[in-house]
């Protein structure tokens, strides 16, 4: 399956437009239609694509996915630093909206392998669902990744 890195840019009109930036093979997701069914599916795709598990500073991208939750794209959220990275409701749906997402996956790292969810965590959870839900684009999961694993706010109940 062909996975597509956006990501925007302005026009010369002044208008907020969506770029492909690359587009990468995958084969790895354990539907063989290229169906996100659970969290595993997106940590390891993120971590084989992106190397989230081995980063030295938090970063966030966001999966959009369509009704069938086939990956119809992969976005740069934030770089942050050793400890914090900035997400922003509106850069997040505004891009959903711009690829016609119907669910969306955020994946964030911890650089200190951890995988415990912060304060900052749990109340930007509970931001961007609440977000989502006025835009009609469910927040299917947030998913933090750290070197000895993950933790999926969706399985965990919290979403």
């Amino acid at each position: 399956m062909r996975i597509n890195f956006y990501g925007t840019r302005i026009s010369e009109d002044g208008r907020t437009i969506l770029v492909k930036e690359k587009s990468v093979n995958y084969g790895m997701l354990s539907d063989s239609m290229g169906k996100v069914k659970n969290a595993k599916d997106t940590v390891r795709m993120m971590n084989e694509l992106l190397y989230m598990d081995r980063l030295a500073e938090e970063y966030c991208y966001m999966t959009a996915l369509n009704i069938s939750c086939r990956v119809i794209g992969i976005f740069f959220i934030s770089k942050g630093t050793v400890s914090a990275s900035m997400i922003s409701s509106r850069e997040i749906y505004m891009n959903a909206l711009l690829v016609g997402a119907v669910m969306i996956i955020i994946c964030h790292n911890h650089p200190s392998g951890s995988v415990q969810a912060s304060l900052t965590d749990i109340e930007t959870t509970v931001r961007l669902k609440k977000s989502g839900e006025l835009m009609g684009v469910q927040l299917a999961d947030h998913i933090i990744i750290g070197s000895n694993g993950y933790f999926s706010f969706s399985e965990s109940g919290l979403l």
